[in-house]
């Protein structure tokens, strides 16, 4: 059985054409608390693999004070992002959450059965860091 690809994008490319993803691709929101359009542009969402509330908080009241330093909108996201222990404690939520645990092997079984999957959120991650490239990490990693 052939395995599916697994991609990740950013909504603002899908809106104006310029992802580059498998257009036969599920786009598949990786949003905690998505916007009406942000569901027009993915053919579903899983908000169990957002960031949780919490981290989001602490990274945007990090990101905050960055800005009132003077620093650029984002440099001051990449950051707060190091400032916050973002990655170890999104890695914690996606190894300990039941409910994160779940809908990754959902994916994972989706992958294995061969569909191609694309992970969408909001960031452009030419410019900012993003949990999905970490949530794409761990589906590609080695079981």
């Amino acid at each position: 059985m052939a395995k599916g690809t697994l991609e990740d994008t950013y909504v603002a490319a899908l809106q104006h054409d310029r992802a580059d993803v498998d257009p036969t691709a599920t786009l598949v929101g990786v949003v905690r608390r998505p916007t009406s359009w942000f569901h027009a542009a993915v053919d579903e969402n899983v908000p169990e693999l957002g960031p949780p509330a919490a981290l989001l908080e602490d990274v945007r009241a990090a990101e905050e004070d960055l800005k009132m330093q003077g620093i650029c909108e984002e440099g001051a996201h990449n950051a707060a992002w190091h400032r916050a222990d973002f990655e170890d404690r999104y890695r914690r939520h996606l190894a300990e959450s039941p409910e994160a645990t779940a809908a990754i092997a959902a994916l994972e079984e989706r992958l294995e059965a061969g569909e191609s999957l694309a992970l969408v959120c909001y960031e452009n991650t030419d410019k900012k860091r993003c949990h999905r490239t970490i949530l794409r990490d761990v589906l590609e990693e080695d079981p």
